[in-house]
């Protein structure tokens, strides 16, 4: 194709010609103007990469260097491509850019897989599958292959299809040895009859779209061809965030001009766990030879301070391209870290801060708290309740609105009133026990001809032979069960009761066998609700307080606090934000070390990174000695990644107790002081600490010492007077290693562990 006009017309940037690159910075400039070749625009947090994805774009034509419909824009998200639509829109001075190749990498595919279905075996009106549609359609090959569901679970096998999908391999493409275990083996075989199955419907999934557009490039080199004429420039956003298969469909259409130009951080690469390919990026040179790498670095957002921060912890990272965040901005204030005792105290820490800064005339809803799972949120939406602060959660439910947790508390609140029928409903096929909707459409006839609770009509008709053999057994079995745990609820503690019941009525174990990136998060807020449990001396008090909370809704219009997790906040920015739950096991949270080891701990940080760039004035990291973790208490380490903070950026606190001097140094920090949990006490941790200095033993200072520092031995005596922040005041009748038995003045006798004392003479 001809080209349009000189080669080097873009090279005559007359100001007076192109008004619009006077808003851009020196690298910003560079960036826009290099038309010719690769160019990796290496974007940091807040440089403005949109400013300068969206001018180049609009650069290309206004230059003369092509026309709309020989540039393809990608982005990840559709709220990213209205962005760049309405912003090009705007520099071009036109109403609307619609019809332009500019959109999600799965809008693109399908509109270019519609114009040349027939190659992979499908007409143009093809369906695009969603999950449940896709989920339907595995279990029927399952059945007709005689798998048990139960055995071989449907939502496993779509993972692991996915899984394939996002690396561009068909069935003839996927290694043997990547069969695994699923179905002895069969996994692969199950995913030729998927593919199939599509094909018969006319259809496919979300994963096909770009599976089939590189059938089409590799086996039609026709197809390719044309493109290749369509498509002299390609640009692509949050280009680390990038699949393999998302990659091959980019290499596959930039082959011939080699004119693509993609923006990415590589520091920001944080979707490991869904796909993407950090080293997309970081080969981008290897890729393509000649390739012109573009730093963007002077940051439009956050003060001095908070980039030397960030910027001080990513350089821990090795698999990194390299670049330093700066601006011409003021320092602005330290990061300030803070230790606290335990989850609760992290949370009052939190809203008497929030609570201080509304007081300065700060905003709610320039304030945010980023945790790193979505099980950490309750503290903080209790607390808030209590103070009467407005929230939202970005990303998902507040706690108690979660599915599963609604779940969970649907079989609670049977076993506290038997006659709540909307609880009953919603759980009695949950998980699936052969109680369907035939099931529940005769209960309510029966319960609504006799004005019964649905309970009590179950009760009658398994007498009948109104249900089905095989529901009516399960009705029973069900009624059995909720009379059992009834009675058990009578004489055992309620969070043990609510345990048993997620275990015994199969819930728990519908989740673990769920293989969706939800599940785990899932169980990790039932875990929370347990933990709940035990903050209410009754199983009666809690369900009341759940009903209070949930009729605290939002108000309309209303500042509020955001409350997310790290992985939600990404592309968003705030005047201050809170970090907490910066301890080893959390943050860098211990699955990811588990599942991927280094490459684990390098998204972790890169995670925490995502954080601290979020902030525009302030940022404030937390971390408590002791975290209550599925339902029992841990002592717990500072994040690795505290330490990694440059002491230049960050203030140091320490609060001031009973041995104020005592502040902690772990590993020879310099972060510590725990927010004294018993008012003007200091935390049972530095007492402790205190204890084994004056003894003389040898112990590691700060947060380490909520750790038993000597195993099987603890600095408490036989016969001493201690205090313990639940039991109160008591004697010490026996020591045994870490274990104390203690005679409490009002709580009769007690097993505790040491770390949750202080001696009496320390809590006056």
């Amino acid at each position: 194709m001809q080209d349009l006009v000189p080669d080097d017309a873009a090279d005559q940037a007359d100001p007076a010609r192109f008004p619009y690159l006077a808003a851009l910075n020196q690298a910003q400039r560079e960036a826009v103007e290099a038309l010719d070749g690769p160019v990796l625009m290496l974007a940091g947090a807040g440089t403005g990469k949109t400013r300068a994805l969206t001018t180049r774009l609009a650069h290309l034509l206004f230059s003369g260097r092509a026309m709309p419909g020989q540039i393809l824009a990608v982005t990840f998200t559709n709220k990213a491509a209205r962005e760049m639509k309405e912003r090009v829109a705007a520099l071009l001075g036109r109403h609307s850019v619609e019809g332009w190749w500019l959109g999600t990498f799965h809008a693109l595919a399908a509109r270019l897989l519609r114009e040349n279905a027939e190659h992979v075996g499908l007409k143009p009106n093809f369906t695009i599958l969603d999950t449940d549609d896709q989920l339907r359609l595995v279990k029927q090959i399952l059945a007709a292959e005689d798998l048990n569901e139960k055995t071989w679970p449907a939502r496993l096998l779509l993972a692991i299809i996915q899984r394939w999908k996002d690396k561009g391999l068909s069935p003839e493409q996927v290694p043997a040895a990547e069969a695994g275990e699923f179905a002895n083996g069969r996994a692969i075989e199950l995913y030729r009859a998927y593919q199939e199955r599509l094909a018969d419907l006319n259809a496919c999934d979300f994963g096909d779209l770009l599976l089939h557009n590189l059938t089409l490039f590799q086996n039609h080199a026709e197809v390719l061809a044309r493109y290749h004429h369509r498509f002299r420039y390609l640009l692509v956003d949050e280009y680390q965030d990038t699949n393999v298969a998302q990659y091959l469909w980019l290499r596959l259409l930039a082959a011939r001009h080699k004119n693509i130009c993609c923006v990415g951080d590589d520091d920001q690469s944080i979707y490991g766990w869904r796909g993407a390919e950090v080293g997309n990026i970081l080969r981008f040179e290897q890729d393509f030879p000649g390739a012109k790498v573009i730093r963007l670095e002077k940051n439009y957002r956050s003060t001095g301070h908070i980039l030397g921060a960030a910027s001080g912890l990513i350089a821990h990272n090795e698999g990194r391209l390299g670049k330093t965040l700066w601006t011409e901005g003021e320092e602005g204030e330290k990061l300030r870290v803070r230790g606290l005792w335990d989850g609760e105290a992290e949370a009052r820490f939190v809203g008497e801060e929030i609570e201080a800064l509304q007081r300065q005339g700060e905003s709610l809803a320039e304030m945010a708290i980023l945790v790193r799972t979505g099980a950490q949120t309750r503290e903080f939406e209790e607390r808030f309740i209590t103070l009467g602060l407005p929230y939202r959660v970005i990303g998902g439910a507040r706690f108690y609105e979660r599915m599963e947790v609604r779940d969970a508390l649907a079989y609670l609140r049977v076993i506290h009133s038997p006659d709540d029928d909307l609880a009953f409903e919603r759980i009695a096929n949950k998980p699936r026990r052969g109680l369907g909707d035939a099931t529940l459409k005769t209960l309510h006839a029966a319960a609504r001809g006799e004005r019964l609770s649905l309970m009590q009509a179950a009760r009658r008709l398994l007498d009948t032979d109104e249900l089905r053999p095989q529901a009516r057994k399960a009705l029973a079995d069900l009624i059995r069960d909720f009379d059992r745990w009834r009675d058990e609820a009578q004489r055992m503690p309620h969070p043990d009761l609510a345990e048993i019941v997620l275990d015994e009525s199969g819930y728990t174990a519908m989740w673990q066998n769920d293989k969706s990136i939800e599940a785990p998060g899932r169980l990790e807020n039932l875990k929370e609700l347990v933990t709940a449990l035990e903050e209410f001396d009754s199983l009666a008090g809690f369900l009341e307080h759940v009903s209070l909370v949930m009729e605290n809704l939002e108000e309309s219009g209303q500042k509020q606090i955001s409350l997310m997790t790290l992985h939600a906040a990404k592309g968003l920015e705030f005047d201050t934000v809170f970090l907490p739950g910066w301890e080893e096991g959390l943050f860098p949270n211990q699955r990811a070390l588990d599942e991927t080891g280094a490459r684990g701990l390098e998204e972790e940080r890169r995670l925490a990174y995502v954080g601290l760039t979020r902030a525009r004035k302030r940022a404030i990291v937390s971390f408590a000695a002791n975290r209550r973790l599925h339902g029992s208490w841990a002592a717990a380490i500072p994040s690795r990644f505290v330490e990694e903070l440059p002491a230049e950026h960050v203030a140091q606190e320490s609060d001031q107790g009973l041995y104020g001097a005592a502040q902690a140094t772990w590993g020879g920090g310099r972060f510590g002081g725990f927010q004294d949990w018993g008012g003007s006490r200091t935390s049972p941790g530095m007492a402790r600490a205190q204890r084994y200095r004056d003894k003389g033993k040898p112990f590691i200072e700060g947060v380490a010492t909520v750790v038993p520092e000597l195993p099987g031995e603890t600095a408490f005596a036989r016969g001493e007077r201690v205090f313990h922040q639940k039991f109160g005041y008591g004697e010490i009748l026996a020591v045994e290693g870490e274990k104390l038995t203690i005679a409490f003045d009002k709580a009769g006798e007690k097993k505790v562990m040491a770390s949750f004392l202080v001696p009496a003479d320390a809590a006056g």
